[in-house]
């Protein structure tokens, strides 16, 4: 008899344990979920980007062509195309850098 008792009360902790464990992992699951990435507003962002520009709808138009395959805009008014390496890596057909 007291190994049936034993017997139940391990099977019930193990049980136990169980729901524990798998509760546990539901909400570290749900947590990991990320949300899909953001549109970035490339109008705005190019805009800045090409502010001092000396051909300003060019380099707006070749931004905002960047700027909608990568999701990326390199901040400032030059350089800094380490922060997009998508948007630093575009080249035209004579391979020159496409984007701004």
């Amino acid at each position: 008899m007291a190994i049936s008792k034993a017997l139940i009360a391990s099977l019930l902790l193990y049980l136990l344990l169980l729901h524990v464990v798998e509760a546990d992992q539901m909400i570290n699951t749900s947590g990991t979920e990320s949300a899909p990435p953001q549109k970035m507003d490339c109008g705005a962002a190019c805009t800045a980007r090409c502010r001092l520009s000396s051909r300003p709808r060019l380099c707006k138009r070749a931004c905002g062509t960047c700027c909608a395959r990568c999701n990326c805009v390199p901040p400032g008014t030059s350089g800094n195309v380490e922060v997009c390496p998508c948007y630093a890596n575009m080249t035209t057909h004579g391979n020159k850098r496409k984007c701004p």
